[in-house]
């Protein structure tokens, strides 16, 4: 019993990335795909961190010891839409012409005791090209969807998004299982070079990079320096608005007031 009792106090996090990679199929794979297919896509949720010269986004680490099932939410034109993974690697790979939100729903270990989260990842198939405005122009060009051949030829689309599993006041037995199995820690730097159509290129040679995106400690960082700021301006904002309040009250109360000694 022991096991289960909460560890008060104790907060511990696992980073995960979810999302997808997209590439446009070949002249073969269109012949077997369904008619008017155009992408092959994989949707996906791993680990943040990436393995050495791996061209995977993420995935350094097994996340099944803590994760017992991943379903993804496809749109409902898809056979058997609800599609549920229960062993790593915690994804699914499909052909389509179109783009749609995919909920994914992340079950953990019963040993946890924790509730299962909901996570929405927009699918990601076509790379915004970069079309540069005229030198003394006010504002740049509107970007363009690329033809299928010139985006066959920029390789693989990526969508990711970093986040943190957090467990607060885990079991004994979850915490003993989280510690046994700590994260890969993340490259302090890219080893990798970023795709432009990730990257929000400004300059015409950024568009021509290529490669494999990479989360890294420095953009953690960045992360969370931009969620501090968030948080600050919210701060900022509530105590304007409650400023506001206290005064509005402060003048309903004086009405009162006055109304009462003319009654």
């Amino acid at each position: 019993m022991a096991d289960r009792v909460r560890v008060r106090g104790v907060t511990i996090h696992r980073p995960i990335i979810y999302g997808n990679t997209a590439t446009v199929l070949t002249a073969a794979e269109k012949e077997s795909a369904p008619e008017g297919h155009s992408h092959r896509w994989t949707v996906a949720v791993r680990s943040a961190a990436s393995a050495p010269e791996s061209d995977v986004v993420g995935g350094a680490d097994d996340l099944g010891y803590f994760i017992k099932r991943v379903t993804f939410k496809l749109h409902e034109t898809y056979a058997n839409p609800s599609r549920n993974v229960d062993r790593p690697p915690f994804e699914v790979s499909e052909t389509g012409w179109g783009e749609f939100e995919i909920q994914i729903r992340v079950n953990f270990v019963t040993e946890s005791g924790e509730k299962a989260i909901t996570l929405y990842h927009h699918l990601k198939l076509h790379p915004w090209s970069v079309t540069f405005s005229p030198p003394g122009t006010a504002f740049p060009a509107e970007p363009d969807i690329p033809s299928p051949e010139t985006a066959a030829k920029l390789g693989p689309v990526h969508s990711w998004q970093y986040d943190e599993i957090v467990f607060t006041d885990p079991f004994q037995s979850f915490l003993s299982l989280l510690t046994a199995h700590p994260p890969t820690p993340l490259a302090k730097t890219s080893r990798k070079p970023v795709p432009f159509h990730m990257a929000n290129p400004t300059t015409l040679e950024e568009t021509k990079k290529g490669g494999v995106p990479e989360f890294t400690s420095e953009m953690e960082k960045e992360e969370a320096e931009r969620l501090e700021e968030a948080r600050g301006k919210i701060i900022k904002e509530q105590e304007k608005w409650r400023g506001i309040l206290i005064e509005r009250e402060k003048e309903l109360e004086r009405l009162q007031k006055l109304l009462a000694s003319k009654a």
